[in-house]
This record gives structure tokens, sequence and C-alpha cells, in this order.
């Protein structure tokens, strides 16, 4: 049975290889067809004779809009304010931003303790920190695109963050 098929296949395969012919009919019109006709030629049909299409790229614009436009943000940090002392024994407290004009789609904020990023980017203006140890802390909130690049930056905050300690007179006193 499958000699058969193979069989019928090589037959029917052949006719795939027929000759090809060209003609100019009296409009001047070409003509191609598999049946030969007065004045036809026999063409022949190789793989080079394949249509290819280049698609061109348009030339690249040497100004970028966004850098012909570059906005310049104005961020600065409402609270706390300078050389605040804030008492919590957790190490939390909330640093509220100002920015203008309003960040576009992409661009964050950072909120940088001492120099490390204390939390992820964020689009909203408050930073909520947990875990921050006592202490003098400088704080710089950063305005950033998604690679990472800084467009503008807050003057630094000095704060300082004061824990009770067990160890404390004021405590020994009240035990």
């Amino acid at each position: 049975m499958r000699t058969i098929l193979m069989i019928a296949l090589l037959i029917l395969s052949t006719n795939c290889l027929a000759t090809v012919y060209r003609w100019v009919d009296e409009n001047g019109k070409v003509h191609y067809s598999d049946e030969p006709k007065a004045n036809a030629e026999v063409i022949d049909i190789n793989e080079e004779a394949q249509n290819s299409i280049a698609i061109k790229t348009p030339p690249k614009a040497t100004i970028s809009p966004k850098e012909d436009t570059q906005i310049s943000y104005k961020i600065s940090i409402v609270s706390p304010q300078e050389e605040a002392t804030i008492r919590d024994n957790n190490g939390e407290f909330t640093v509220n931003v100002s920015v203008s004009p309003q960040l576009p789609r992409g661009v964050k904020m950072i909120l940088l303790v001492d120099g490390v990023a204390a939390l992820e980017p964020q689009t909203s203006p408050i930073f909520k920190l947990t875990g921050i140890y006592r202490g003098e802390h400088n704080l710089v909130v950063n305005v950033v695109t998604q690679n990472g690049k800084v467009l503008a930056s807050s003057s630094p905050r000095k704060i300082f963050l004061h824990q009770a300690s067990v160890f404390s007179p004021a405590n020994k006193a009240r035990q």
C-alpha cells in the first residue's frame, strides 16, 4: 500500500515541474502560462527569479523631542522639619514630599535614607518608613526615570530619631 502511495505522489509531483511560457499579445500585455502559444518563449525558472522585498527604515532623528523640551522638576521634603527629633521606639515615621509639576507616567520618586534607598520607587508623595534605627539621618528624595536616571533631587534633610531605652534613668525611677 505504501509503495502505491509513493508512486502516485511521484507521478503527481512531476506535474509541478511543468514548463512556463511567456508571450506578448497584440496590446503589448505580457502573459505567462503552462501551455505553449504562438510566439511564446520558454522561461527558465530558478530560485534567483524569486521576488524579494527590502524594507527601508526611516532615518533616525538627530534631536529627540524629549531631550529638546526637558522639564525642570522642583522637589522638596515637607515633613519632617529640618533637624526635627522624632520619638518612636519602633523607628516608624512618615516623610511627606512636594513635587511640581506633576510627574508623567513612568517617572517615580525614591527616598534615600543616609544615601540608601529605603523603599521601592513610587508615585505617591508619602513615604512610610519602618525599622529605622535611632540616631541622626539624612533624607533625600530623587525623581527618577524607569531606567534610573535622576531628573531632580531634594535638598538633604537632617532628622534625629530618638528611641527610649529601658536603661534610661527615667525608666528606672518608674519601677
